[in-house]
């Protein structure tokens, strides 16, 4: 199977907030064609792998339940993170022949007939967990547990727990911002294609998973394929780029499944904006606050870069905001698009859920091993608070509507739809046909998806989101929304004669840390680009 950018991101949204729309128009029936067709080898420069290796006398044996694994792999030559880079190798043991050694350990020989879920040692998927919640790191396992990794192994799956650093594992020898985190990926999917046939499954259906920011490091993932721009980084780890006949060795994967992914940084404090933050009335989007301002010029820059973005919809229709009499661009066909999915959404959960009906907690990705799902709901900026948040809303934080509480039950439909109208009516329910229709964006945010990050969501205006670490260097939070430092550039004087408006927050701050690189030399920007799914797939972008 040859893979393309564009096959790796079907299965997994690529849209910032504001955006949710899978970010490829075309259909995975087109992609699958195009797979099949085009080839997509390595680019990169081929770099010695020695010192990278699997032993096949080496393998453990759980008997119970027939699974061979292997744990603490070290997947690069050159570790920056020794605690990290390293993976575990679970495999169902129908895909093996086993021999006893004498410390307890396994010699293995493929076994070519064995089947498992319809799959065999040549067929079976491989899968990588990425569960980074907030761009966090991802130890690689130190024990065994089955029960982690059972529902895969038992579909016949090969699974692969990869150690990956993120935003939370800063030493005085190695950190963990952007790109790291999927240069570590990149990595580890590499050592797999170079070891071979002693892992058993197909290289060529390499899958990986994850949720929230786990999801967009998939997402990145699966759409930036053998880029360039992570080329310098594999080799200051000594990651195998090509095989002992100096075949190019690829970190191109066949497939994403991403859940809530956070994803296009570039222009996610504007999406968020122009999704909710034209909304709320209260904090920092509070009448006679300069943050009021800019949230309204966000807004407007997020229909400006839309209709640049050159997304269509299923049917090849471009998708385009415009100008709207109330509101920031709350018309058009994307914003007619956008209430069309959210209404989409809310008559699959009526035609799937039976009455009467208690909410419950939200649930997440599937568990497993390291790529298990958080318990609870993780903050809309994506996973684990910064330290000291206490996890609690940021000042300009509407409040939680009814909508959060799990004790009410409804005890028929149209119950249900006179809560979800209980501020404003956004929905009509139709009981003959048992069929909704949402009809504005507006009510749906007011009843379900109220903001509860300030504005500059994700750059935020003192460098204090999650975010702003992951593109940061070291613990220390760098700007790095262009639109952000564009729109303060084109208001700051404005903002200046309204409330909680500092010469701090000015767009020279901006540009000062835009200038800033890390250890390979690269600056701001081209990190961005390098952790942006769309910068690979979109015409608006070079990647």
């Amino acid at each position: 199977m040859a893979i393309t950018r564009r096959t790796a991101i079907i299965g997994g949204g690529v849209t910032g907030l504001g955006g949710l729309l899978a970010a490829c128009s075309s259909s995975s029936d087109t992609a699958a064609t195009e797979a099949s067709s085009t080839s997509s080898a390595a680019t990169v420069a081929s770099t010695s792998s020695a010192g990278i290796a699997l032993d096949a006398a080496s393998w453990q044996y759980d008997s119970s339940h027939d699974v061979y694994y292997q744990l603490g792999l070290q997947y690069v030559r050159d570790p920056q993170a020794a605690d990290y880079e390293k993976l575990a190798v679970y495999v169902p043991g129908k895909y093996f022949t086993g021999t006893k050694n004498s410390d307890g350990s396994y010699t293995v020989t493929t076994n070519s007939s064995g089947k498992v879920g319809g799959f065999t040692a040549a067929t079976a998927p491989i899968v990588f967990p990425v569960n980074t919640p907030g761009y966090a790191a991802q130890k690689p396992p130190s024990s065994y547990s089955y029960q982690d990794v059972s529902a895969y192994l038992s579909a016949g799956f090969v699974y692969v727990a990869a150690g990956l650093r993120g935003r939370d594992s800063e030493t005085s020898s190695y950190t963990g911002n952007a790109p790291w985190g999927v240069v570590d990926l990149k990595a580890a999917v590499r050592f797999i294609r170079y070891v071979g046939d002693k892992v058993p499954g197909d290289t060529d259906r390499i899958f990986v998973f994850g949720m929230s920011g786990g999801g967009a490091q998939s997402a990145v993932m699966g759409a930036s394929g053998d880029s360039k721009l992570y080329t310098p980084y594999l080799k200051a780890l000594g990651a195998a780029m090509s095989s002992a006949d100096n075949t190019p060795i690829s970190d191109a994967i066949a497939g994403v499944m991403a859940w809530c992914p956070i994803t296009s940084l570039d222009y996610a404090n504007a999406a968020y904006e122009w999704n909710m933050g034209q909304f709320a009335s209260t904090g920092t989007r509070a009448s006679g606050t300069w943050t009021k301002s800019y949230s309204r010029d966000l807004a407007t820059a997020f229909a400006a870069y839309q209709n640049r973005l050159g997304l269509r919809d299923s049917s090849g229709k471009k998708l385009k905001l415009a100008r709207s009499s109330n509101g920031e661009y709350l018309s058009g066909s994307y914003y007619d698009h956008l209430v069309s999915v959210v209404q989409d959404s809310l008559n699959d959960f009526l035609a799937r859920t039976t009455f009467p009906y208690t909410p419950t907690s939200q649930g997440g990705m599937p568990g497993g091993g390291s790529g298990s799902a958080p318990s609870g709901g993780t903050p809309p900026s994506g996973g684990t608070p910064p330290s000291g948040s206490g996890g609690t809303p940021p000042t300009g934080a509407s409040g939680g509507s009814s909508s959060s509480s799990s004790s009410t039950t409804y005890k028929t439909v149209k119950a249900y739809i006179v809560y979800l109208n209980s501020d404003t009516t956004w929905v009509k329910y139709d009981a003959s046909s048992k069929m909704a229709t949402v009809l504005n964006l507006k009510g749906f945010v007011l009843s379900q998806k109220q903001p509860t990050k300030d504005v500059g969501a994700f750059d935020g205006i003192t460098r204090q989101e999650t975010e702003n670490v992951v593109m940061g260097l070291g613990t220390s939070g760098l700007h790095f929304a262009a639109v952000s430092r564009q729109v303060i550039a084109a208001g700051q004087s404005g903002y200046a004669k309204l409330s909680g408006w500092k010469s701090a927050y000015g767009a020279s701050s901006y540009s000062t840390d835009f200038a800033k690189t890390d250890s390979i030399g690269t600056a701001v920007a081209r990190r961005l680009d390098m952790y942006n799914p769309m910068f690979y797939v979109a015409k608006f972008y070079r990647g």
